[in-house]
């Protein structure tokens, strides 16, 4: 039975550029999943598979990362169009380019000062909360005499742009990682604490206040940490709740360690100054671990997803 070829197209999907602008100590962010599709003059390469007319999908992921560098990212839209009109124009078997675009949105962390007065964004130049709110988590558990509360939140993504580091470790024959000075440190905090109250006797603390606090004191940490890993910043984040908190006796955390890499751009004649990252979604780092007040018995199952 003959056979025809019908629609299609080909590109690179999913390529996920961050690009930091350094504006002096203030960045700002951009964070885009970028998808491109291309269609036109394709038919040999699916009779035949002569590749004459096919732009490699390795290039279309090449532009994207360069365009980031050579056009900056004003806005998705704008990015998009830069790339499209390239891709048709620089290429005459491409008569359609089809770029889709997710971007994720940062805000940044407010911190506190000496006397601990919650200050405004623009005091934060370069730690940022994903926009969007995470998932509160809480699990209750009673007897008839005595209660556990564990609440927590997932997927709060949050990014340092700068004032991290990861050097001085264990190198062996399969080591390949280079010493970084100023790198991206990114993750989803997933976290549990365990309440103090037990009994109905106790007085009972104010969840709402309580989750708010909490939240806060962990991004404030984690912003105002210089890391030299993020196993430095969990303990931060967590010491900073359990001296703040009197309510909160033990947190657990889980940080997936979202790698940012440096993408290399020499050989389109352009130099990366820490400013166009590829953010890698697997395989990842995962950091996890337990803060607890002094003299205090932990409780939370180190696995978490039980919860």
């Amino acid at each position: 039975m003959p056979t025809i070829l019908g629609q299609n197209q080909y590109g690179k999907a999913e390529n996920r550029v961050v690009k930091i602008t350094r504006d002096g100590d203030t960045h700002h962010i951009k964070d885009l999943n970028v998808s491109v599709a291309l269609s036109g003059d394709m038919d040999d390469v699916h009779y035949s598979g002569s590749n004459a007319n096919v732009l490699p999908t390795d290039t279309t992921k090449n532009t994207v990362f360069a365009f980031a560098k050579e056009h900056g990212i004003e806005s998705a839209e704008q990015f998009g169009i830069h790339l499209a009109r390239h891709f048709v124009s620089s290429q005459e078997p491409i008569q359609v380019a089809r770029i889709r675009i997710e971007e994720y949105a940062w805000e940044r962390i407010a911190t506190s000062d000496g006397n601990s007065r919650f200050i405004g964004a623009d005091d934060v130049k370069h730690s940022f909360v994903r926009k969007g709110q995470e998932t509160r988590t809480t699990q209750i558990t009673f007897d008839g005499e005595k209660w556990e509360v564990i609440s927590g939140l997932k997927d709060l993504s949050v990014m340092n742009s700068t004032n991290s580091e990861f050097w001085g470790y264990v190198k062996d024959k399969y080591t390949t990682l280079k010493e970084a000075y100023d790198r991206i440190l990114a993750t989803d905090v997933s976290a549990k604490w365990r309440y103090n109250w037990t009994s109905d006797e106790e007085r009972m603390p104010n969840w709402e206040k309580s989750y708010e606090q909490t939240r806060k004191h962990m991004l404030q940490a984690f912003a105002e940490t210089y890391s030299l890993s993020l196993q430095q910043t969990l303990y931060q984040m967590g010491s900073r709740i359990i001296n703040s908190r009197s309510e909160i006796d033990e947190i657990r955390f889980s940080l997936p360690n979202n790698h940012h890499f440096l993408v290399d751009l020499e050989p389109f004649g352009l130099k990366n100054d820490n400013e166009v990252y590829f953010a890698a979604d697997r395989p990842y780092g995962l950091i996890e671990a337990t803060v607890l007040r002094d003299g205090v018995e932990p409780k939370i199952p180190v696995d978490m997803t039980n919860l």
